[in-house]
């Protein structure tokens, strides 16, 4: 048997010393993930500690049957231990009742589509909820899973290309870490990226939702890209 996978049962099964292993073997892989939150007002060994504690969940919780790689577990499990104690410590904002607003913009959009024979304008989902273009921005971004960078638009083309991929432990960090980036994006852009990535609209099409040219998605969209180019780089 593989000695990391025998290491990892004996970390399952309650041996100390193995968890202890088990986390200072992996430490390079906590520390990648720990890197995507810092300044976010908790210091960097105490994020570690949160990561470590999620990875140490990740080896109670990993199915040694399903035969995947670990890392691929376990990378989400020390993210969202991160990013849990950051939510409920108050750093990550998270806005209340943004699941309903998700919702009543699902339905709403629904109901204009069929009334209207096509994708409604952002004024006119705008008209229908209530909500403000930031507000379904913001809804539309949680109601969508942008875990994925493969994802392609209607023209073919990913956010995996455009923002590169590293270590499969790396790109998954990326995916997790793409929210975020997104969310910082100035409002068009950010409405840009998510119908063009999250929706799969061609730019012809965005440019009737948003109410604007072709040339100025196209635009929008290069700016958007870059940002996030630059909120990635090293």
């Amino acid at each position: 048997m593989n000695a990391q996978l025998e290491l990892l049962r004996a970390a399952q099964a309650g041996d100390r010393e193995a968890c202890e292993r088990a986390v200072t073997e992996n430490s390079g892989l906590i520390w990648s993930i720990v890197r995507r939150y810092y300044g976010r007002g908790v210091e960097a060994d105490d994020l570690y500690q949160l990561g470590c504690l999620g990875f140490l969940k990740a080896v109670q919780g990993f199915d040694f049957s399903y035969g995947t790689c670990f890392s691929t577990y376990a990378v989400p499990k020390i993210a969202g231990e991160i990013r849990r104690f950051l939510r409920d410590d108050g750093m990550l904002k998270v806005s209340r009742g943004l699941r309903e607003q998700a919702q009543l913009l699902y339905t709403s959009r629904e109901r204009l589509r069929q009334r209207l024979g096509r994708e409604p304008a952002l004024s006119e989902l705008a008209e229908d909820t209530g909500l403000t273009p930031e507000e379904i921005a913001r809804a539309d971004l949680a109601a969508d899973a942008p875990e994925s960078l493969q994802q392609e638009t209607a023209d073919g083309l990913t956010l995996e290309g455009m923002l590169g991929t590293e270590a499969p432990e790396e790109a998954m960090v990326e995916r997790i870490a793409l929210r975020e980036a997104i969310d910082q994006l100035p409002e068009k852009e950010r409405m840009t990226i998510l119908l063009r990535y999250f929706k799969s609209l061609t730019q012809e099409q965005t440019a009737r939702v948003l109410g604007v040219s072709q040339v100025q998605i196209s635009r929008l969209e290069r700016r958007g890209l870059q940002h996030l180019r630059e909120s990635f780089a090293p």
